[in-house]
Parts: structure tokens; C-alpha cells; sequence
């Protein structure tokens, strides 16, 4: 009998630690325990998931870094500014715009005579270009202050001659206030400034005018 009531107390002992609940039956106690071990399965098992998704977080900020790389080395390919740098410093000058390299150009064209002041030709400012060559014979077009052609000079003559300038000359009459014009393929007396536009048998530009 004594033995009977020590192993019933035992067994009441093992309740209170480990059900924490003497009314609750041992079947519960073990449904709580399984349902608990379940419980924390599950959770593990979220926990899982989460951690371990189909793509891995890193992977698509890796991805997402590349694509900005690409990005960005486009911009970077794309810009003048990096184009004109990857060139060698010695090429540079001859890479610039016409705008960037210095000099600048008549517009409209002007001729004129002798008394008409060389420079750079505007719509207000009527100067006569020096810097006229033609882009028919590429020739740099010679000038003549207070001469004209004769009315025997040619083409054949200029061809022959051009740009000896004493050889020119044998086809040159001295007029005072008129300047003589030519390149090897055309030619051209005037003493009133006159523009280009207005002569379209002269194929000449102004090649610049230095600053």
C-alpha cells in the first residue's frame, strides 16, 4: 500500500512539472506537446521559406546592379564629351567643331574695291574677304588693289599662270580704286562691294579669318 501511494505522488510530481496542470488529463498534455512540436515544425518551416525564396534576394540586386552598369557605360559611350577625351591629345584641335577652332567666316561674302577695308563681311558691315578660295579649282583667290582685267584674259591664261603673280599681271590694266580678282578658273574686277550671292558664276568661300 505504501508503495502504491509513492508512486502516486510520483506520478503527480511528473504532472505538475511538466503539464504545469494537475486537472488536465495525460492526453492532453501530450496533444499540447505535439501540437506545440508542430507548431515550432511550422514555424521552422516558414522561417525556411522565408530565408530561401524561389531567387535569391542577393541575386536579383545583383541583377539589378548589372543593369545599371550597362546604363550608365551607354550615357557614358553616348557622350561627346567622353568621345572628344578618347581621342589622342595631339588629335584634339583637329577634332573640335569649326565654331571651336578659332577664326570666323563672312556672311554674307563680300568683294569690293581697293578703298573698301578688308575684314571679316556682315549684313551691316561690308568688308572684303581675303580669304577667299574657290571650290571649283580649290585655289586660294589672288587680289589686286587698283587693277582690272583685260577684256583678252581667259581661262587658258589663268590656267597656265596660276599663281604666279608676275605672270598675272600681263593681263592686268592699273585702275585706280578697283581691286582684280582670280583664282585658275575665274576672275573678276569691282570697286563697289559686292556680294557673292549675286554672282553665282564665282564659286568662292571665305576660308576664315583668324581672331
Amino acid at each position: 500500500m505504501d508503495d502504491e501511494d509513492d508512486l502516486d505522488e510520483l506520478l503527480d510530481e511528473v504532472e505538475k512539472k511538466f503539464c504545469r496542470n494537475v486537472s488536465v488529463a495525460p492526453t492532453a498534455c501530450v496533444d499540447q506537446r505535439e501540437a506545440g512540436k508542430s507548431g515550432r515544425d511550422n514555424e521552422g518551416h516558414r522561417k525556411h521559406s522565408a530565408t530561401k525564396p524561389d531567387q535569391p534576394v542577393s541575386s536579383v540586386a545583383d541583377d539589378i546592379d548589372a543593369l545599371l552598369e550597362e546604363l550608365l557605360e551607354e550615357d557614358f559611350s553616348d557622350s561627346p564629351q567622353l568621345k572628344t577625351e578618347a581621342y589622342p591629345k595631339g588629335t584634339q584641335a583637329e577634332k573640335k567643331l569649326p565654331s571651336q577652332s578659332g577664326g570666323r567666316k563672312c556672311c554674307p561674302v563680300f568683294v569690293g574695291g581697293s578703298s573698301v577695308t578688308n575684314g571679316v563681311g556682315t549684313a551691316t558691315s561690308k568688308r572684303s574677304c581675303h580669304q577667299l578660295r574657290c571650290t571649283s579649282c580649290d585655289f586660294r583667290v589672288l587680289m589686286f588693289d587698283d587693277c582690272e582685267w583685260d577684256m583678252s584674259c581667259d581661262y587658258l591664261f589663268l590656267r597656265n599662270n596660276m599663281p604666279d603673280r608676275q605672270k598675272l599681271r600681263a593681263k592686268l590694266k592699273k585702275r585706280r580704286g578697283l581691286r582684280a580678282y582670280a583664282c585658275q578658273c575665274s576672275w573678276f574686277s569691282t570697286s563697289e562691294p559686292t556680294d557673292l550671292r549675286d554672282q553665282p558664276q564665282l564659286r568662292w568661300v571665305c576660308g576664315k579669318h583668324q581672331d
